[in-house]
């Protein structure tokens, strides 16, 4: 079973103080995950949120691998568009060699025009840039001559990973299914569409590429543990509402997610599920119904939850979670 520890460092009413004592919080979470049996980190990219929504996974990695010597990092997604491509491939080309290989990229090309905005970006091109910056990132991490903006260019060092860094392309459309059986790379989509895997294997025959096809699982959900999940949904129920309420004002109708509540109130947010609050003996049961590819995914400090409840429940993980499902 793969334990996962997700931040985003999202904290409702920011402290410049309080933000860096969470931040240094999160490194000394992961070098106690690496030590006790989880398997890896799961970080995000948004950009210009009143509650400083994660907006620089590649250099939240770099500390975490600097912290850890076993911990994978997946970066869900990074919005590959608002970066600029060379800058990019050589820093995920450094996490590569300074990981070992340890980071996986899932490519995005974001949904908020605000986020474009903020990074003097076009909107109404995001496609064709999204196609620019993935032909450039391919072709740096070769490590050979190629034409780039009307100069010829190499960028070193290369990765170690051959041919390149683990690069999904992410998304929920067939539009997203095609430009990635186009480059030939893996697709994750964030949530169960049915027929897009089907799709996605259709177009990478007709362009004669190999891929591979993921998809969150349908009973995806962010997981806290406590020894009485009653007080703490009352105690700390409001922080996994922030959250799931930011994060569904964020959606449009063509958007789709594993993790999308429709809840406004704590209550409700409980009885979806998106969000579960269980007992270290009922984590230990919901990990043995899980599928080869499912993932037990803790979310510590959702919604800036208190760093000593954070802490509780990542040690109840360890202690008795992780040892009775390996």
């Amino acid at each position: 079973m793969r334990s996962l520890m997700r931040f985003n460092m999202v904290m409702p009413e920011l402290d410049r103080a309080e933000n860096g004592r969470r931040h240094q919080a999160m490194l000394e979470m992961c070098r106690y995950g690496d030590a006790n049996g989880f398997s890896g980190i799961s970080l995000e990219e948004h950009h210009g949120a009143f509650n400083g929504w994660s907006s620089s996974p590649l250099i939240l990695a770099g500390l975490i691998f600097g912290a850890s010597t076993n911990l994978s990092i997946t970066i869900s997604a990074l919005l590959v568009p608002l970066h600029d491509p060379i800058r990019i491939a050589e820093d995920i080309a450094a996490l590569d060699l300074a990981s070992g290989g340890r980071l996986v990229v899932i490519a995005g090309i974001g949904y908020r025009p605000e986020e474009y905005a903020l990074h003097g970006k076009d909107w109404a091109t995001r496609g064709a840039q999204m196609d620019h910056s993935i032909a450039t990132m391919l072709s740096a991490w070769t490590g050979e001559p190629f034409e780039y903006n009307g100069a010829t260019v190499t960028v070193t060092p290369a990765p170690s990973t051959q041919p390149h860094p683990m690069l999904m392309l992410g998304g929920t459309s067939k539009i997203a299914a095609r430009r990635s059986a186009r480059f030939g790379l893996p697709f994750f989509a964030a949530a169960h569409v049915p027929g897009l895997a089907e799709y996605y294997n259709e177009q990478c025959a007709a362009n004669g590429t190999n891929g591979f096809f993921m998809a969150a699982s349908e009973s995806t959900a962010m997981v806290h543990v406590s020894e009485d999940p009653d007080k703490a949904w009352d105690q700390f129920g409001h922080h996994f509402l922030h959250e799931a309420k930011v994060y569904a004002g964020w959606q449009t109708p063509d958007i789709h997610s594993a993790v999308h509540s429709e809840a406004t109130t704590v209550e409700e947010l409980r009885a979806e599920g998106t969000y579960q609050i269980l007992t270290p003996d009922e984590c230990v049961e919901k990990c043995k119904t899980m599928g080869p590819f499912d993932a037990l995914t803790m979310h510590p400090l959702c919604g800036g939850m208190p760093l000593e409840e954070a802490w509780s429940s990542i040690r109840l993980v360890a202690e008795a979670v992780i040892p009775e499902v390996g």
